[in-house]
């Protein structure tokens, strides 16, 4: 195998085979029998469903159907919403999704939806880190690791001890920002229990504020690698930022709050919403270039600080935009 990968290549070189498929007509007695004859690939992570056709219909966690009872069908416990890379997506997509949603595999599927293959979060711990490529992209790798918390050569060879120090902050910080984010909504009871909308799409809010934050954010430390952040830099590119983040947010809570009127019919929820959404891109924007220009200003490490800053910080705003507009136009 040539090791000179970039991540231009295509995802179906690296997706494994060694996974099994469920249909969703399937009873949970009935997918274990099938698991038990068939196995479970050498790395089980998530089962996928699929339909009759083997098209990708939804994700089954192991939790699930071990706690399920056994006349229940797959289709009933399955999570309908799944998260999945398309077969001509690349390398670089498949780091993107890792990096975004922090599932720790994905499903690949074809044209039709049909499913082909996964990948899992070991394609990075294993194959990317056994890799001898040129200096850029050595450090393309570095950078998407320590984007998500860690440094890439400390987790390489550490044992499980060491590897749980250097992790466990970044999931500390989650923790403290996902309780001050709990706290926060707790302030809003009054407003989910008038509207119920409200509360069904606040991850959804939630997810397009981080992923947005996180762009900015590796964009950020993609140019601080040869810029000295000054003033006139800051301002010229929030400009730029805060104008494809508005162009993101306009469309998604256009989008957004059609669903909501042709779901619901809840004109107001929906403008709250969709608004709400435009605010947060704006904010996550922000964050996601001044918390890297800041750390690295202060003569701190962007790369491995700014990820969990960055996150902490959209996800609090979020709250307080999406429920303290909700509060005011409800």
């Amino acid at each position: 195998m040539d090791r000179k990968h970039t991540y231009q290549q295509p995802i179906t070189d690296f997706t494994r085979k060694d996974f099994t498929a469920l249909n969703k007509n399937l009873t949970v007695d009935d997918a274990l029998h099938k698991i038990r004859k068939e196995g479970a690939g050498e790395r089980i992570v998530y089962f996928y469903v699929v339909d009759d056709e083997n098209r990708l219909v939804g994700v089954l966690p192991t939790r699930r159907i071990l706690t399920a009872q056994p006349d229940k069908k797959i289709e009933e416990i399955m999570v309908s919403r799944v998260a999945s890379l398309t077969s001509g997506a690349t390398v670089y997509d498949a780091c993107e999704f890792f990096v975004t949603y922090k599932f720790l595999a994905f499903p690949v599927v074809d044209e039709e939806k049909k499913l082909i293959g996964i990948v899992d979060v070991n394609l990075f711990t294993e194959e990317f880190l056994n890799l001898e490529p040129d200096i850029d992209e050595r450090q393309e790798i570095k950078d998407v690791f320590e984007t998500i918390g860690f440094n890439v050569n400390e987790v390489k060879n550490a044992s499980p001890v060491k590897a749980w120090k250097i992790r466990l902050p970044w999931l500390l910080a989650t923790i403290a920002s996902g309780t001050v984010c709990a706290v926060l909504a707790g302030f809003f009871e009054a407003t989910i229990a008038e509207s119920l909308v409200i509360a069904f799409f606040l991850t959804l809010v939630l997810g397009l504020g981080e992923s947005v934050g996180i762009q900015s954010m590796t964009l950020t430390v993609q140019l601080l690698h040869t810029t000295a952040p000054s003033l006139s830099w800051y301002l010229k590119y929030l400009t730029r930022e805060l104008q494809t983040s508005f162009l993101l947010g306009f469309s998604c809570g256009i989008l957004v709050a059609l669903i909501i009127f042709l779901w619901k019919g809840a004109v107001v929820a929906g403008t709250v919403i969709g608004a709400s959404i435009l605010l947060v891109e704006l904010q996550a924007a922000i964050w996601g270039l001044s918390i890297p220009a800041i750390l690295h200003k202060t003569g701190l490490d962007p790369k491995i600080s700014a990820g969990p800053i960055t996150l902490a910080m959209t996800d609090i705003c979020t709250i307080l935009f999406y429920f303290g507009l909700a509060a005011i136009l409800l």
